[in-house]
């Protein structure tokens, strides 16, 4: 297996000017979808703990982006974007996060629980890390049905400190599992920053002795983003085994909504500007003439657009209707 590294994956087919206008249009979705439930949490229409992933949206596009349809992926507690980039409906999205009977799971599920096996996302948990052992239990079926899909499993550095990361890697790099380990690493374990839980510095440095091939990539810096990943999807694909992607993001919002951020230093402007994948890749496409203001001015209009025409269809659809979940419970002989 290859040797962690970090590297720009400027080496790999770059990415083209419809592909870039495509990663463009995902990114506006995610983040006028969730900048509207944020609004929509503060009005008490959005009810429960609202993990936002405003900052990393880079990640959910260029990843799901290029899955294909019979790809599986599985997602923790900050999962819209995933769920969005993956091909799920904006209007079931939302009516499943304002408890309405036409969402994803009924109502029932609300944010952090989101399904949805017609686009291939698998399921979205609140237990941290919880989701890595059931990817890897897909890849498992997969490999063993002879298929050639592949199992994406995201989540934040936190859930490394778990002890069901390291039984899924160590089983996944023993059975050579087709299983691609996304880690959005924001730098804080919640409320917590990495630097005081732990000594080892980089995610990629806490699988090496299992002999998983890595990839450290600069979460905002989209197209590099897109170009790790395309070669790890490949070598995945290909038998090459399973891999960590580690991307370093930067999450724009607290832990969830609501959080007062006392824990870390605000950062300038600016600075946010350097740090924002959906501004730099903007900026990029508008400097290489790929798109112009009034085009990107499209791209955002266009995604509020059908923000607003989510919200209403959520609006229209009845309150999740209690007795419902009576039916789903399932009990053993």
């Amino acid at each position: 297996m290859a040797p962690s590294r970090r590297e720009d994956a400027s080496a790999s087919r770059q990415l083209q000017p419809g592909e870039a206008l495509e990663l463009l249009g995902a990114m506006w979705r995610i983040r006028s979808f969730e900048e509207r439930v944020a609004r929509l949490h503060r009005s008490l229409l959005v009810h429960g703990l609202i993990h936002l992933s405003i900052g990393s949206e880079g990640v959910a596009a260029a990843v799901c982006g290029q899955l294909n349809a019979g790809d599986a992926i599985y997602s923790g507690h900050r999962a819209h974007g995933h769920a969005i980039a993956k091909g799920a409906p904006l209007d079931r999205v939302m009516a499943e996060l304002m408890g309405r009977s036409d969402g994803l799971c009924l109502g029932l599920g609300g944010s952090m629980h989101l399904v949805d096996t017609e686009h291939g996302l698998m399921g979205a948990t609140g237990v941290v890390g919880g989701n890595l052992p059931l990817a890897a239990g897909n890849a498992l079926a997969a490999k063993l049905r002879g298929s050639d899909q592949v199992t994406v499993a995201f989540f934040g550095d936190g859930a490394v400190q778990a002890g069901h990361f390291h039984e899924t890697v160590n089983l996944a790099a023993l059975w050579e599992l087709p299983l691609i380990l996304i880690c959005e690493n924001n730098g804080f374990a919640e409320f917590t920053p990495r630097s005081a839980h732990t000594r080892v510095a980089t995610v990629s440095d806490v699988v090496a002795p299992y002999g998983f091939a890595t990839q450290i990539v600069e979460g905002s810096d989209v197209p590099a983003l897109w170009s790790a990943f395309r070669e790890c999807a490949d070598t995945v694909r290909d038998g090459g085994g399973p891999l960590l992607l580690e991307c370093l993001t930067h999450r724009r919002r607290g832990h969830y909504e609501g959080d007062a951020q006392s824990y870390r230093d605000a950062l300038a402007d600016n600075e946010w500007a350097r740090v924002d994948p959906l501004a730099r890749l903007q900026a990029d496409a508008l400097e290489r003439g790929w798109l112009d203001e009034e085009g990107a001015q499209a791209l955002e209009r266009r995604a509020r657009e059908e923000v607003e025409g989510a919200v209403e269809f959520a609006r229209a659809s009845p309150p999740a209707e209690p007795s419902v979940a009576a039916g789903l419970v399932y009990a053993g002989a």
